[in-house]
């Protein structure tokens, strides 16, 4: 029998990346007497003075979360989080002062954790309570990468490959030089020649001598990818040539080559998962996808033209070492043709088995969701509710709340902001209510699961999901 339980609150920031797997939990969560507030990331943030108290599950618990969460305590949410971006990280001592906060640390009851190697990571952060609950779950991208689960995405791989043909994907991760907009790289363009720059978003938290090292490295590689993809195009007239930008990389620059070219093509549309289950192969340096790739068995390689064992070994070694390495042009084509002719899979021994499964938890047995809800069940079990703030406390954080968005809303349209309106759409262009309900239709069917669902919309880009 279904019981009732504590709201929760699933923000979505990158909607192609986190959409999906969130809507998976959502849907695990339901079929437990979870009912879950899904949408987009800032709206939610917007108006959580109009939810009821809930736990809510944030990707992130930097310095940046602190104001939100000192809103969300006043207003009576536990947070509980992971962090989307610590399966492929800096050196501990950067992660640390980047990713991490001991003061939003403070309002955080419970951890999840991607692997063990993320866990064990958390545990030598200084700021870290011995007493704070981590749980290696798994995180729900993870899930997504599972063969009886990526079947989510066949239709959608289906469809690529009508659309593309046989393609080779290039994913591209040039968002430390190349951002959607200069403040948000490493370092802020100057305005005079001689002028030091300042940080820019990315480089926050990191040494100025390892920022300055990371971009001159990056911007190297950058420029040696905007050669490769033309060459590609040459050596592999049978193939079309795909270039996925990160997220949050500026497209234009790869635009302006696929102009160029006959048969280049520059997408950042859907999950990458169904790309993957498209491409031949994957080219890549030091990317999160290389992982991804890895564990689903599809042939990755690691471009690597120029080398920096500082910043491949103490950032990038988890994608590098999961992926065939190539240091050439010649030895990259070689690989490619090995790989087109089915002489070549997937890099795979024991070796790397070991690793990815150090990194990544629930590649088998219960899903990383169904892990996660059981914590979620733990938490909330006996509670017919989260206790309520004061009086005092629940007007602060409505006004809290209220001035924060207004303030938010206003820097957007500043000169100069690192996140203007434009930046939010690009991230969260949104989807329509039959959308949802078709992709959840559907994970149910993976799933095998037939408990019906509520699925409605409650504000702009956010939705309830309700047995």
């Amino acid at each position: 029998m279904m019981t009732t339980q504590v709201p929760l609150i699933i923000p979505v920031e990158n909607q192609v990346r986190e959409l999906d797997p969130k809507l998976l939990l959502a849907c695990v969560a339901a079929r437990r007497g979870f009912s879950s507030i899904i949408g987009s990331h800032r709206k939610i943030d917007f108006r959580i003075a109009s939810f009821p108290r809930s736990l809510y599950l944030c990707k992130s618990f930097t310095v940046m979360n602190l104001k939100m969460f000192q809103i969300m305590s006043k207003l009576g949410h536990e947070i509980v989080s992971w962090d989307e971006e610590a399966l492929v990280h800096l050196p501990a001592d950067m992660y640390f002062s980047r990713r991490l906060s001991p003061r939003s640390l403070k309002y955080v009851s419970h951890l999840f954790a991607w692997g063990d190697d993320n866990a064990t990571l958390w545990r030598q952060y200084p700021g870290m309570r011995k007493a704070m609950p981590i749980h290696v779950t798994g995180n729900p991208r993870g899930d997504l990468l599972r063969p009886e689960i990526c079947n989510f995405y066949q239709a959608d791989a289906g469809e690529i490959r009508r659309s593309y043909g046989k393609f080779i994907l290039v994913n591209t991760n040039f968002n430390h030089v190349n951002a959607f907009f200069p403040s948000q790289n490493l370092f802020r363009p100057v305005n005079k020649a001689g002028e030091a720059p300042g940080f820019g978003k990315a480089g926050k938290g990191m040494s100025r001598e390892f920022a300055e090292t990371l971009r001159d490295h990056k911007q190297v590689l950058f420029d040696h990818f905007r050669q490769l993809i033309p060459m590609l195009e040459q050596a592999f007239p049978d193939c079309t040539i795909v270039v996925r930008p990160h997220p949050t990389e500026n497209q234009a620059v790869y635009d302006r080559i696929a102009d160029r070219c006959q048969r280049v093509r520059v997408t950042n549309e859907g999950n990458v998962v169904a790309w993957l289950m498209a491409t031949e192969a994957l080219i890549h340096n030091g990317c999160t996808t290389g992982v991804e790739a890895c564990a689903m068995g599809v042939p990755a390689i690691s471009y690597r033209p120029v080398v920096n064992d500082r910043i491949d070994q103490g950032f990038y070694h988890l994608p590098n070492q999961l992926s065939h390495q190539c240091f050439s042009f010649e030895e990259l084509r070689t690989t490619l043709e090995r790989i087109l002719r089915g002489e070549l899979g997937a890099a795979d021994g024991e070796e790397r088995s070991s690793l990815i499964d150090r990194h990544i938890a629930a590649r088998d047995g219960s899903l990383s969701c169904e892990r996660m809800v059981d914590v979620l069940e733990s938490i909330s079990q006996g509670r017919s509710g989260l206790p309520g703030p004061g009086p005092s406390s629940q007007l602060a954080g409505l006004c809290l709340a209220n001035g924060r968005r207004l303030l938010k809303w206003f820097k957007s349209w500043l000169p100069g902001s690192h996140a203007p309106p434009e930046f939010h759409r690009h991230r969260y262009p949104g989807n329509t209510l039959e959308d949802l309900r078709q992709r959840i239709t559907r994970l149910q069917h993976i799933l095998g699961d037939n408990t019906r669902l509520n699925v409605e919309q409650v504000h702009d880009q956010i939705f309830r999901i309700s047995a």
